[in-house]
């Protein structure tokens, strides 16, 4: 069946400001969906998420946009009409894991008529990849990055009507669109962005690239969003962005970061606040002292140290040192003595000599970390670090890369029953998929706790006392003396 649509009066009469524009165009992608789905056609589309929280965040909005513009969300590919990937690109294998996942919905496309594969995210910022999707899956029909992500309707409605392959893509944008439909994974928690865009460029990282220079939201916007969430419901907010403790750094005389943490925290039906990601070099003592007079904000810091070496630091254009970030990690565990403290380290940096290596182990050793992410380093192309020419060989960075696991395993031991015994409070996130009678939840510090339970706690706070300790988590069960 043909639509017959005058395409062109439709893009005239659509309002030029946002969000408005984006719900003109959800209105008019129901309607053809509507017409559609008269002939038989099922409108259930997936959204696959491929990467950090922010690209998780978009996914929940697409996934919403989707929903507003008449489709059901389904998790089988091989049902869906419309299939959208938001990927990821710090490191190149994720690329690789794309082209896999979208060669696999080839002949999905060729047997199923009017199929929409789409892809959007960080990997569609860097215009290589673009071509390369464009020239060798030509059943691609949607190529859009992460800073018209909101436009998903307006684009989504172009090709429904042309029936061509649409593509748009941005170097970068000071516009920040909010207030569209977005699909929350839990009804019980949801996050906000509070910023976008990274202004650090470290020698190894892709982000400011692709996700752009840092802006940031106005506060009051914030504040507002945050309300709706928890009048919706949400118990746990988390606060997002590339590095929250920049926040309003880029607007003259805005709320800073622990300003506006606190104001958070001090909302009303709020049980719990968390905010990721940090960098140490903006991570000031006003923050610190928020979290010390706030326990609604969660106790565990994410700090990453990336290498011990302050030459390697310096490399990395990381902008702290080893000393000053030992002296940070001292005052966080003079405030937050209870507080888990997590981190990221790269072995094996362009440079990195056997004495690097062993400031990296001195930090770790000092910090006594929970858990800390290693990664052995690799190029990422479109960075200064691919450039440089003094990379370290493969057998000594796997060498070190063992012994740092070695001693990471050796630190986080000793603080695996810290909270034995304890009575604390859990936020239920889910039924446990392997053990049958069993609930999962975290504590305020990240840390999971199973406990005897069935889903009617799912979504609740629980007081469990800590029965064992398996290392990463906990058994427990609910303490009598403290049942909700």
């Amino acid at each position: 069946m043909e639509y017959i649509i005058d395409y062109k009066e439709i893009i005239e009469q659509a309002p030029e400001e946002e969000p408005a524009r984006q719900y003109y165009f959800m209105d008019r992608v129901r309607e053809l969906v509507e017409i559609k789905k008269q002939e038989g056609y099922k409108a259930h589309c997936m959204v696959e998420v491929m990467g950090c929280q922010m690209s998780a965040k978009d996914g929940e909005k697409l996934l919403g946009i989707l929903e507003k513009c008449g489709y059901t969300a389904t998790e089988d590919d091989w049902d869906a009409d419309i299939v959208l990937f938001t990927t990821c690109t710090v490191r190149e294998n994720a690329n690789q894991k794309l082209y896999g996942r979208v060669g696999r919905l080839k002949h999905q496309y060729e047997k199923r008529d009017g199929m929409i594969i789409g892809i959007t995210g960080c990997m569609m910022q860097e215009k290589d990849e673009v071509e390369g999707i464009c020239k060798h899956y030509p059943y691609v029909k949607l190529v859009f990055g992460t800073h018209n992500v909101y436009k998903l309707a307006e684009l989504l409605y172009k090709s429904l009507v042309t029936g061509k392959r649409t593509v748009e893509v941005i170097d970068d944008t000071k516009m920040i669109v909010e207030d569209l439909p977005s699909d929350r994974k839990f009804r019980f928690k949801g996050s906000v962005n509070i910023s976008y865009g990274c202004n650090n460029f470290c020698t190894y990282c892709i982000v400011p690239y692709v996700r752009g220079r840092e802006k940031s939201r106005n506060a009051t916007d914030i504040l507002r969003e945050c309300e709706k969430l928890i009048a919706d419901g949400c118990l746990e907010i988390m606060l997002l962005g590339q590095n929250v403790n920049s926040y309003g750094n880029d607007i003259p005389g805005s709320t800073t970061f622990p300003e506006l943490l606190k104001a958070v925290a001090e909302l009303p039906g709020l049980k719990r606040l968390r905010y990721m990601t940090s960098n140490p070099k903006d991570f000031s003592d006003e923050l610190i002292e928020v979290m010390r007079t706030h326990p609604i904000i969660e106790r565990h810091i994410h700090l990453p140290l990336q290498s011990g070496s302050s030459a390697i630091l310096k490399r990395m254009n990381r902008h702290y040192t080893k000393d000053s970030y030992l002296e940070l990690v001292r005052k966080i565990r003079t405030a937050l003595p209870e507080a888990t403290l997590t981190t990221d380290i790269i072995v094996g940096f362009p440079g990195e000599t056997e004495e690097d290596f062993q400031d990296t182990i001195e930090v770790v050793k000092e910090c006594k970390y929970d858990a800390a992410y290693t990664f052995i380093y690799s190029k990422r192309t479109g960075t200064p670090a691919a450039k440089f020419e003094d990379q370290v060989p493969e057998d000594v960075v796997k060498e070190r890369f063992d012994r740092l696991l070695k001693v990471v395993q050796d630190s986080s031991a000793e603080n695996e029953t810290r909270d034995l015994g304890k009575v604390m409070e859990v936020l239920v996130e889910d039924e446990n998929k392997n053990q049958e009678g069993y609930v999962t939840g975290r504590l305020s510090n990240s840390v999971l706790v199973h406990f005897p339970g069935d889903k009617s706690l799912i979504g609740t706070m629980q007081m469990v006392k800590l029965t064992e300790s398996k290392g990463f988590y906990y058994f427990g069960e609910i303490s009598s003396l403290h049942e909700q």
